[in-house]
């Protein structure tokens, strides 16, 4: 999943073509709960959940998106200025794995720098975008969990807001993402910050007071009527995502808690000015392979 870019930025993005009809799993509102849901429940639930609001989401969002953004979260840090990858004239030559690519914004800003990117993302559908808004890299279409690729195959890789926060076992993608990456090579994803998971999600005052504990990794799950995921999102404490980069033989080099922006007075869900002001929304975690 891509995250949002600068509010009021004019978008090439076009309307979805509509190609085919995608089902709906169950035509009853899901119910919102928390509960336990293993890796293929999560995997299955997401894939379907992707596939079925691709459109939407890019009909939706992309305004925010653009065609060749990279932009790391809802504040609308760009790596034009944060640099994350390192400096835009080193990412010439590259190969670069963009992990939840969606409609493959950040690759295709990646290949404008003169990198060779590949996007790979979980939706078929979210791929079909991007091949409507078109780009010479590779798409491929598989779970962050198991990816299809040589070792040592990437000197950098990245997720916006992708394949993390849905994973059950993120160490396994964690492990991939090392393995498939050349010595010294490095990963930087992000994902929501961890401490959001302790309020309501709203962008108005309600969002302000804690309503759960921080420590509850409880998965949130939509489920319909029969009870069967359609959507699953994993929460995992700072610690947790430290721990879990330690498990997979990377080495944290910096964390990112980007701050709200006096330009950004938009809201995309649960993350807005009032919100963003107060309490972080993002973490990026910038890691190596030694």
């Amino acid at each position: 999943m891509t995250p949002p870019g600068r509010a009021g930025r004019k978008s090439t993005t076009r309307e979805p073509i509509i190609q085919e009809p995608v089902s709906s799993e169950s035509a009853a509102e899901p119910e919102a709960t928390r509960r336990e849901a293993g890796a293929a429940e999560s995997t299955r639930a997401n894939r379907g959940w992707w596939d079925r609001n691709a459109d939407e989401y890019q009909v939706e969002h992309g305004t925010f998106l653009g065609d060749d953004r990279f932009v790391w979260g809802p504040e609308g840090l760009d790596e034009v200025e944060a640099e994350l990858l390192g400096p835009a004239e080193e990412l010439k030559g590259k190969d670069v794995l963009e992990i939840g690519a969606g409609a493959a914004q950040c690759a295709r800003w990646l290949a404008a720098q003169g990198a060779r990117p590949v996007a790979l993302d979980l939706s078929h559908r979210q791929l079909q975008h991007a091949l409507r808004i078109g780009g010479t890299f590779p798409l491929v279409c598989a779970d962050a969990g198991a990816l299809p690729f040589a070792d040592a195959s990437f000197d950098l890789a990245c997720s916006a807001y992708g394949a993390l926060p849905f994973v059950a076992d993120p160490v396994q993608v964690l492990r991939e993402v090392h393995r498939v990456l050349r010595p010294g090579g490095r990963f930087v994803f992000s994902v929501t910050h961890p401490i959001r998971w302790a309020f309501p999600d709203e962008p108005g005052p309600e969002g302000l007071s804690v309503s759960s504990s921080y420590f509850d990794r409880t998965p949130y799950v939509e489920q319909d009527e029969d009870g069967r995921a359609v959507y699953v999102e994993h929460h995992r404490t700072i610690g947790d995502r430290v721990r879990d980069i330690v498990a997979a033989d990377l080495r944290l080099v910096d964390l990112v808690e980007p701050e709200w922006p006096a330009w950004n007075s938009s809201e995309w869900g649960g993350w807005s000015p009032l919100r963003g002001n107060l309490i972080p929304g993002t973490a990026i975690f910038v890691c190596v392979r030694d």
